[in-house]
Parts: C-alpha cells; sequence; structure tokens
C-alpha cells in the first residue's frame, strides 16, 4: 500500500507539471480573444470611417447665446394676413391709397410735384380713381356793400396723393363788388369761361359723397358752396390740436403750416387754390396717425356711466 500510494504523488506531480507547461485548449482560446482585442483597440475602425453621417448624427447647430439644435431654430408658420386689395375694396379705399397711407408713403415734399400737370378750370379729371381722402380749397371775391362778404370764384380738390381731381371757376350769383385779385389771383377775364354756381355744387357734392374730406379750415369752404358735410368725414387742419401752437393763441394759418412744418413757402404771391389743397392735404399725411387718434377721441361712443341706484340695487341683491 505504501509503494501505490508513492506512484500516485509521483503521477499527481507529473500530471501538475505537464498543465504548467502546455495549457489547455480552453485557456488559449481565452489568450487569444484577449491579444485580439487588445489589437483591435489599438486599430481604427474602417467600417466606421468610412460611413457618412447621417442626418441625426450631425451635431447640434451652435448659435450665439447657447446650444441648440437645428430642429429648434425653425420658426413657426405665420397665418397669412387678409389680402390688402379685398380690404380695400370693402372699405372703398383704392390699394394704393391703403399703401400710401400706412407704409409711410410720403417722402419729403414730393406732393407738390403733381403741380406739374394742373390744368387750371378744367372741371372734372376723367379716369382718375379718386380714392377715399380728398382735399378742397376756395378762392373768394367780394359782393355785397364794400366786399365784405365772400362768395365763391374758384375751387380745386386733389386726391390722397395729391393728383388733381376737379378745378374750376365759378360765377358767383351776385354781384362782385371786390375782385380781391391781389389774394385770389382772379379777376373779370377769367369770369368768361367760368362755370354756373349750381353747374360747380353738383358735381362736387358728387365727389365728396361717403368720402374723408380734408380742409383748412373748411367750414367757410362749405359755406361758400352751400354744402354740409358729416362731421365724423371731415378733417381740419385749423383744428388739429398739435397745430395750435403755430397759431399763438389763434387758429393757425396754412401758410404759416406749410412753413413751419413742411418747410414750404406758398401763397407768396395770389394765392392758388390747387396749390393750398395740395399742401392741406400733405399736411394731413403728414400727421395722420395723430389726425386718427384725434377723430377716435371726438367720434369715439361714450360707455354709459353706471348710476348710485343700480350700484345699490346690485348690493341689495347679494345681501339678499
Amino acid at each position: 500500500m505504501a509503494e501505490l500510494s508513492s506512484n500516485w504523488k509521483k503521477l499527481q506531480a507529473q500530471l501538475k507539471a505537464e498543465a504548467a507547461s502546455k495549457p489547455t485548449t480552453k485557456r488559449k482560446a481565452e489568450e487569444q480573444l484577449q491579444s485580439s482585442t487588445r489589437k483591435k483597440s489599438f486599430e481604427p475602425s474602417k467600417s466606421k470611417a468610412s460611413k457618412p453621417l447621417n442626418r441625426k448624427d450631425k451635431p447640434p447647430v451652435r448659435r450665439m447665446g447657447g446650444v441648440q439644435s437645428s430642429a429648434a431654430t425653425e420658426k413657426p408658420k405665420q397665418t397669412p394676413s387678409p389680402s390688402l386689395a379685398i380690404w380695400a375694396e370693402d372699405h372703398g379705399v383704392s390699394a394704393e391709397d391703403l399703401a400710401e397711407a400706412y407704409g409711410l408713403g410720403v417722402k419729403g415734399n414730393s406732393l407738390m410735384l403733381a403741380s406739374e400737370r394742373d390744368k387750371v378750370n378744367h372741371g372734372l379729371t376723367n379716369g382718375l380713381e379718386i380714392g377715399k381722402y380728398v382735399a378742397i380749397d376756395c378762392e373768394m371775391v367780394g359782393v355785397g356793400p364794400g366786399g365784405h362778404e365772400s362768395a365763391l370764384a374758384r375751387i380745386s380738390i386733389v386726391d390722397f396723393h395729391g393728383r388733381q381731381v376737379y378745378d374750376s371757376y365759378v360765377k358767383p350769383k351776385e354781384r362782385v363788388t371786390n375782385w380781391r385779385t391781389a389774394v385770389s389771383g382772379i379777376s373779370q377775364k377769367e369770369m368768361r369761361f367760368a362755370r354756373d354756381f349750381d353747374e360747380v355744387q353738383k358735381e362736387v357734392n358728387d365727389i365728396l359723397k361717403d368720402r374723408i374730406l380734408i380742409g383748412h379750415d373748411i367750414k367757410h369752404d362749405l359755406d361758400a358752396l352751400k354744402l354740409s358735410h358729416s362731421p365724423r368725414n371731415i378733417r381740419d387742419t385749423a383744428k388739429y390740436p398739435a397745430f395750435k401752437k403755430y397759431g399763438h393763441g389763434r387758429k393757425p394759418a396754412l401758410k404759416n403750416l406749410a412753413r413751419e412744418i413742411l418747410g414750404l413757402e406758398i401763397q407768396s404771391g395770389p394765392h392758388s387754390s390747387t396749390e393750398d389743397a395740395r399742401a392741406t392735404m400733405l399736411l394731413f399725411r403728414k400727421h395722420k396717425s395723430g389726425f386718427d387718434m384725434d377723430h377716435v377721441n371726438r367720434f369715439a361712443p361714450k360707455q354709459p356711466a353706471s348710476t348710485g341706484t343700480s350700484r345699490s340695487k346690485k348690493k341689495s341683491k347679494k345681501k339678499a
């Protein structure tokens, strides 16, 4: 038994020695796997290098103020605004007039250049789309004893762009006792081509109907025409609050407004009603937003004030 035991020990030692010098297949496989892994870690991946970046793989777009993804930079879609032409048609305003009124259409005093196409005593200009706004000015002559009363002798109307809409000499129904030529620019010679008052009155009334009327101290012009116009549709440059400072306690003169606000010299000689109407329209357009605000303040419907009786009724209802 002792001999068998010693032989067994020798065999175990021999097996251990062989195991140490010759690793098993499993161990070889593990060693090969580890070596191949270490080798791959030092080699660049050919498949990744050759593969193009997808849209999702792109880095976020960098902008000042932080990092944002490209999707986040997309602006929300804006709903289209109503057609300007349709809006203008529904409100009786040409698209051109609307764009001029609310799109800073006046550059300097370019409106006054329209005078180059003026035709004195031409009557109504045919084929002109007048639009919503017109400016009017009249020249008077003296009638009655001493010529102190005024009568219509010429009327001019221009549109929003300063284009001549109407111009006519007018035959006064009364005998003229003072032509006021130095101021009005009218003499007996012009009356040979003047139209009858009734004809002019009708044509002017047709033009003014349902339009916004611009004028300077316009009451006198309407009185001379013997016409009325809704106060809601009148914009008077002599009564506009922002212009009062140029009158020094009185109604500001059109000549002073043109000089102080527009830098224009008008009425240096005999007056031109067309030129004055055009200057009046230019004053209105330069301050249109202010005129609109003043109009809203004067004609906006007032909310009925709540009375003390109604308040007491509400309190009694709450208590009940």
